[in-house]
């Protein structure tokens, strides 16, 4: 899906800001009209998470509304008109002057409806949209369903370690094409030599026949590849001489245009390659590190929105401790963030929602399963052509029945595990179809089955020992993580990225000796992590869980309903943790 774009064909209202709310607990907004106008309505900011907005709106996550008069500027006329939705978390509907035009599922990626037939030119226009972000089963994340999770039952019931905000999360417009429009741009390239190859594929909304242009501006250079439009699709490919290769630390971007007579689109690309070969991850054919966090789109009053001061200054922190990598834990992030990446040279392990999914046989498995799908095909159809985006992730900590920590592998006992296998296997098979230049993983829970791994280009793993296990011990916990990553590579033989560790700390709690929940601690902790990643070449990057504090559910183990797993604290001061890690990942490169 293209991201809408100003240019001199295309116009692009952006119709955030405060909007018209009400809550609807028992359903009858739509029988009553309420796609027209809401009665006793108040404000609410759009993007944005109801719940962090109105304390009373804390744990609601029914079925919700919101409503906005705009005027469609008449110079449209002629145009196709959209409607563009970024997020809404997690079901969504859409009425304009009372119709609805369309509905989608899945809390985290735009979707967009054509409403040129509705708008009413010359006067207002009512836009209206439902949410509603209840947790089921057959959900991705799923809720309201049995965990093992033990401790971490909760409130709100998730089987996940994050708040479910609810709403509008990222900006709503409205955007215009020409009759016959570029509807899908696929960018791959390749380095040869000193050259970059760049091939591109467009396709157009209808069966059109007829000549158009691929071009990219390369300093004073303009490269230039006839389309050549046969049923609507067409290729071509371009070499630009001398190329600079999009990376970590170079990473330079190209505009490509593509025009056919009606209609123009420009995006940004990074000439790069990325490649597994035995223990290591290549870019542009060197190894490369992955270093850096899981993360959340969390934040005091914008909850799960979009916010761009914050996005700015999250990136200049990360910089700040020398990471280069984080993950989309535990799910798809803005269009925006994937911009940044590519502008500040971030390498992206891009998720999808699908967050400790359980195989019970049960008939919600393959519910999940094509929902797993659908969110997959809709990741790399936004994602596709960020340089940024390295790996594709179709699960993280997916969880079999029965835990087995005192094992790395050996026979499937559990029939959850042969159907979870055959579900994960599946879920990887169609991202690799998709799209077959990336690498595909899942991220695999403590204790789960080894032979998860089996179709993983790169093996990721989440492990505590040191704070679920082990904790307080950090010597023994050290010698457990040295066995497993040793004889986890042994038995794979490919590289290996652990995507979570981390201890939970209270900031400002300090102890001598060292004791869990201090900075100290966790410092400690952090340290010994990347003091064993650092002796092992086959371990291709350390992704610190977390950040930053995020918002979580209420349970015995989150204090104030907050995971404290943060080097950062949730308004962004550093704990000692972080400073360990710039002595790693900085201070120890200069």
């Amino acid at each position: 899906m293209l991201y809408p774009i100003q240019n001199a064909v295309r116009n692009r209202l952006d119709i955030s800001g405060i909007w018209d709310f009400k809550t609807d607990s028992h359903h009858v907004g739509e029988q009553e009209g309420w796609s027209n106008g809401l009665v006793d309505a108040r404000p609410i900011a759009v993007p944005g998470s109801w719940n962090e907005q109105y304390e009373d709106l804390f744990g609601y996550l029914d079925l919700a509304w919101y409503v906005r008069r705009v005027y469609v500027p008449s110079h449209w006329q002629g145009e196709r008109v959209f409607i563009r939705v970024g997020s809404a978390c997690y079901h969504g509907v859409v009425y304009i002057n009372g119709v609805k035009v369309g509905e989608h599922e899945g809390g985290h990626l735009p979707f967009a409806f054509e409403i040129t037939d509705l708008v009413k030119w010359g006067e207002e226009n009512v836009v209206a949209i439902s949410v509603e972000n209840e947790l089921k089963p057959t959900r991705l994340p799923s809720g309201n369903m049995e965990s093992s999770m033990g401790m971490f039952a909760s409130t709100p019931r998730t089987t996940f370690d994050f708040y479910p905000f609810a709403g509008l999360h990222r900006p709503v417009a409205l955007y215009t094409t020409p009759q016959t429009y570029i509807e899908d741009v696929t960018v791959v390239t390749e380095v040869a030599g000193a050259n970059g190859v760049v091939k591109v594929a467009a396709r157009l909304n209808t069966s059109h026949s007829g000549l158009g242009a691929a071009t990219i501006q390369a300093g004073d250079q303009t490269i230039k590849g006839e389309l050549n439009f046969v049923d609507g699709v067409a290729e071509t490919t371009l070499v630009v001489p001398n190329a600079r290769f999009w990376s970590d630390v170079d990473p330079h971007l190209y505009a490509l245009t593509i025009a056919t007579d009606a209609d123009s689109y420009t995006l940004q690309i990074g000439i790069r390659t990325i490649a597994v070969q035995g223990g290591q991850i290549l870019l542009n054919g060197k190894p490369v590190k992955l270093n850096g966090f899981g993360r959340h789109e969390d934040f005091i009053a914008s909850g799960k929105g979009l916010n761009l001061p914050l996005m700015v200054k999250d990136y200049q922190l990360m910089r700040w401790t020398g990471a280069n990598s984080y993950r989309t834990s535990h799910y798809p992030y803005s269009e925006e963030e994937m911009q940044l990446a590519d502008r500040e040279g971030f390498l992206i392990i891009d998720e999808i929602p699908a967050v400790s999914l359980q195989f019970d046989n049960d008939e919600n498995i393959a519910i999940r399963l094509r929902t797993c799908l659908q969110q997959i095909d809709e990741l790399v159809a936004r994602d596709k052509n960020h340089p940024s985006v390295v790996m594709w992730c179709v699960a993280n900590e997916p969880m079999p029945r029965s835990l087995n920590l005192a094992a790395l592998g050996g026979q499937v006992s559990d029939p959850s595990e042969v159907q979870g296998k055959a579900m994960l296997d599946a879920m990887i098979a169609h991202a690799k179809s998709l799209d077959a230049t990336r690498p595909v993983t899942i991220v695999t829970v403590m204790g789960g089955p080894q032979s998860w791994m089996e179709k993983c280009d790169v093996i990721c793993m989440n492990r505590y020992w040191g704070w679920y296990v082990l904790g307080g011990e950090l010597d023994k916990a050290r010698a457990a993580l040295e066995q497993e990553l040793d004889q986890t590579y042994e038995m794979w033989g490919r590289p290996i990225i652990v995507t979570e560790f981390g201890a939970d700390t209270i900031p400002g709690m300090h102890g001598h000796p060292t004791v869990m929940w201090t900075e100290e601690y966790q410092a400690d902790f952090i340290r010994f992590h990347l003091e064993v990643a650092a002796a092992r070449d086959f371990v291709a990057g350390m992704h610190v869980w977390n950040f930053a504090d995020f918002a979580a559910v209420q349970s015995i183990a989150r204090v104030a309903g907050i995971n404290h797993k943060g080097v950062f604290t949730r308004i962004r001061t550093p704990k000692m943790a972080a400073h360990v890690l710039r002595e790693f990942w900085v201070q120890s490169q200069a």
